[in-house]
């Protein structure tokens, strides 16, 4: 029988060998010398680690067993063959703040297959602001409302759930049925290639939760970016098999700076290779990118697809300036951007030629979300190809079940927790934002990571035109000029390879892509993992 102190490697260089053996008791006397051994191998390899942004991440005391988090009587499940896991990780104890994540095995052979790790944000930097204009007016922008200033409405940031979002209405193996209370088989989830796992971030997002108000308060890029990293090497303390997996991370809207941002935190901490994770690549779809490319786009995609007028395109190209960090003093370039806006109203701007969701605006918790996820408009009462744009509230009606929630491991069933798809408090409230990652590509690429984009070419809020704008600005040499790619004899999109990048386009497809293109965006996923150039021949 064997028992003794696993702590951080501060707290071993507080120890001495001598001090450590009391805490070991034997059967056998003559097993002391190997269970010595055996210590001193731990102290040397604890000892040489440094600490994992500010909290020890390698510490095995207190750590759930993955088989905690099972997830074995989620209701309405259909009967799959693989295992699934949720539940909490603490990221820091000292301020209580807990990430919630949803892990799915490969269908088959997930031994085999990579590891990739999905992100969502929302694509509200500087947008969020345009939103408010809507029900606002140009006004209360300039001069602030509700106790922001306009500086502070500006700094506008993500807070959607990857749950919500990603694994319930994209590319998870369960679909959330139209009634809110039961689950439908994704044929085209991509954990038929991958090890799937999600994770809701940052703390206030979804059911993940901090302890410590302040927390809240102090929320941005790089708290985000930190959070995540600490959760990964939790998480691989419970899943260790994965410790060594080949890892990918992957992202849509605002998880354009998410996921750049924590793969240079990754890639920095490689050097030490007790913290080494084997990232291999990054796949970002419709990704917010550099700030005043994705509003150029905005503007030029609105005006291409005849959302505004030709006067509107004009006092925007005359009167605004995106590069400058004071955009909306100019009052007529306001306006202007209020005008485009508010043509959006009455469409999805982030699916330009499906339907919006008819909904009752009592059934929403705020009116801001009413405003950016469903745009009422009687005019387009039907459900169009395929495209279902009352999944939100489908999703909410779902995990806010007590025998959902129980079933995931994040309440009893009876002290609920109140799920929302997004937090209108992270948006307004968003701290720091990067106004680029380009210059992040630039290092991964130089690291020798694999980076694809995607783009739905009828999103209006991240528009391909902008994606395009921001790459073109990284001058990569290009090594396979544009050419289009298909998927079961059609023309899927368009694609051009770079140096160190691949750009392509889902044709028919808005922002959220796998929505859209369920089976296409299975197939680019499954190139992606294999490093394959996408079809070029029908």
């Amino acid at each position: 029988m064997l028992a003794f102190f696993l702590g951080s490697s501060s707290a071993f260089e507080r120890f001495s060998l001598s001090k450590i053996v009391p805490f070991v008791f034997f059967s056998k006397m003559d097993l002391v010398p190997k269970v010595t051994s055996y210590l001193t191998l731990v102290f040397i390899a604890l000892s040489s680690l440094e600490p994992v942004v500010c909290i020890r991440h390698w510490q095995l005391s207190g750590h759930p067993l993955a088989d905690e988090h099972l997830v074995s009587n989620l209701p309405g499940q259909p009967d799959v063959s693989f295992k699934h896991y949720a539940g909490y990780l603490t990221v820091n104890e000292q301020n209580g703040r807990a990430l919630f994540y949803w892990f799915y095995e490969a269908t088959a052979h997930p031994d085999k297959k990579p590891l990739v790790l999905w992100l969502n944000g929302e694509g509200r930097k500087k947008g969020w602001s345009s939103y408010c204009r809507i029900i606002c007016g140009a006004s209360a922008i300039v001069h602030g409302i509700s106790g922001f200033s306009r500086t502070e409405m500006l700094d506008i940031g993500p807070g959607c759930s990857s749950v919500g979002y990603g694994a319930t209405q994209e590319i998870g193996p369960f679909i959330v049925d139209t009634n809110g209370h039961g689950l439908k088989y994704n044929p085209h989830s991509w954990n038929t290639e991958a090890n799937m796992l999600f994770l809701e971030s940052p703390v206030g997002v979804g059911f993940s939760y901090s302890n410590t108000t302040s927390d809240y308060n102090i929320l941005g890029d790089e708290f985000t970016a930190n959070d995540a990293y600490a959760f990964l090497h939790k998480w691989f303390l419970l899943f260790p098999s994965y410790r060594k997996r080949t890892f990918y991370i992957a992202g849509e809207s605002y998880a354009g700076k998410y996921v750049p941002e924590l793969a240079e935190i990754i890639n920095d901490k490689n050097n030490d290779p007790s913290l080494h994770i084997d990232l291999n690549g990054i796949l970002l779809g419709n990704p917010e990118t550099s700030d005043a490319d994705d509003w150029r786009g905005m503007v030029d995609y609105a005006w291409s697809h005849a959302v505004i007028s030709d006067e509107t395109y004009k006092i925007i190209g005359q009167s605004c300036n995106f590069d400058s960090n004071d955009t909306w003093s100019n009052d007529d370039c306001a306006e202007a951007v209020d005008e485009l806006l508010k043509q959006y109203k009455e469409i999805d701007i982030y699916s330009l030629y499906t339907s919006v969701c008819i909904g009752d605006s009592a059934s929403s918790d705020d009116k801001f979300t009413q405003i950016m996820f469903r745009r009422s408009s009687k005019m387009m009462p039907r459900i169009m190809g395929g495209y279902d744009p009352c999944l939100d509230e489908y999703a909410k009606a779902f995990y806010n079940r007590p025998d959902v929630q129980q079933a995931l491991h994040v309440s009893d069933g009876q002290h609920l927790k109140n799920w929302s798809i997004c937090n209108t408090k992270i948006f307004v409230e968003w701290l720091e934002s990067k106004p680029s990652v380009l210059p992040i590509y630039k290092k991964l690429i130089a690291a020798g990571l694999r980076i694809w984009v995607y783009s739905g070419d009828t999103d209006g809020r991240v528009p391909v035109l902008s994606t395009r704008y921001s790459l073109s600005s990284l001058g990569l040499p290009i090594t396979k000029t544009w050419r289009p790619w298909y998927h079961q004899k059609e023309v899927s999109g368009w694609f051009q390879e770079y140096e160190g990048l691949t750009f392509a386009t889902f044709r028919g497809a808005g922002h959220a892509v796998p929505i859209f293109k369920p089976s296409n965006s299975l197939a680019f996923f499954s190139a992606f993992l294999l490093g394959e150039s996408l079809p070029s021949v029908r």
